[in-house]
């Protein structure tokens, strides 16, 4: 009996094999290598001619030349996180508990963008808020805009891109978890004399919250990351994180830099995300 259960525990790991090579070989190694990237002396002019000094002052150079883009990358993400939970956790509440008959329909359509490249929805919206287009027109119609007026090239342009790019990663864990808060509950708020606002705080807002928590992290981190949406929709003056790093990689040569930035932004990423996940009281996610 003993030796059927030890079989029995031996199995687990066994097929976690592949797992672990997997990510040793696409992860842990990389990340070794970005690390050490970072720690290149900074005289090579191509990568060849870098050399391994445990440079550390490639982490506070690149924060003084570079945190103007770093913390308008986590506003930027930031911002359209929260649009993001605000408009997909209505859409997700609509079609997990209003939607009826036609709920797969309306998660079909969800996700239809994703059918698209990442590229062309993104160029959508250059043409969407061009200046000629029918929303600045509209907007200078009404005089919310001026004649000179524009969005395009501007943070407004960018935020809107990240919105809608990652706006499913928000709506569908947030589906998830709502479809499965039992209505009744919802019902018995409501006898209970409570109006929609209080019902809604006491008891849908808690029992969805792992999937708020979940959606924010899936739309977060990737928007933070993010360089399609600022080289398409915005200018020199959103620059974020992501185009630096994108450009002193492959454009200013500059590896131990570019390097630096990337696991700087991976740690303050991850000590967002357990400061985060700790507060909401949701560790179990992780």
């Amino acid at each position: 009996m003993s030796e059927t259960v030890r079989r029995r525990g031996l199995t687990g790991y066994i097929l976690l094999i592949p797992a672990i090579i997997w990510l040793a070989l696409f992860f842990l190694v990389p990340f070794y290598s970005l690390i050490a990237t970072s720690l290149f002396n900074k005289g090579g002019s191509d990568f060849r001619g870098y050399t391994m000094v445990y440079e550390w002052s490639n982490y506070t150079d690149a924060l003084k030349n570079y945190w103007p883009q770093l913390v308008r990358s986590l506003v930027y993400g930031g911002i359209a996180t929260l649009l993001c939970l605000i408009i997909g956790y209505v859409l997700a509440y609509a079609i997990a508990f209003k939607a009826g008959p036609f709920k797969n329909l309306m998660l079909v359509l969800v996700i239809a963008p994703f059918f698209t490249s990442f590229l062309v929805r993104t160029l959508s919206w250059k043409l969407i808020l061009a200046d000629d287009g029918w929303v600045v027109n509209s907007l200078q119609f009404v005089h919310i805009l001026g004649p000179n007026g524009h969005l395009l090239y501007t943070p407004f342009a960018v935020v809107m891109g990240l919105t809608y790019n990652f706006l499913p990663f928000m709506v569908l864990p947030l589906f998830a978890s709502i479809d499965k808060i039992d209505y009744r509950l919802i019902e018995a708020a409501n006898d209970l004399y409570a109006n929609p606002i209080i019902g809604f705080w006491k008891v849908t807002w808690p029992l969805s919250l792992p999937g708020v928590i979940s959606g924010t992290l899936l739309t977060f981190i990737p928007a933070v990351g993010d360089y399609i949406n600022d080289q398409l929709l915005g200018s020199t003056r959103t620059r974020m994180i992501g185009n630096t790093i994108q450009s002193l990689f492959t454009q200013a040569n500059d590896y131990p830099a570019a390097a630096a930035l990337s696991v700087m932004l991976m740690v303050l990423i991850v000590a967002m995300v357990l400061v985060y996940v700790k507060r909401a009281g949701t560790e179990d996610l992780l």
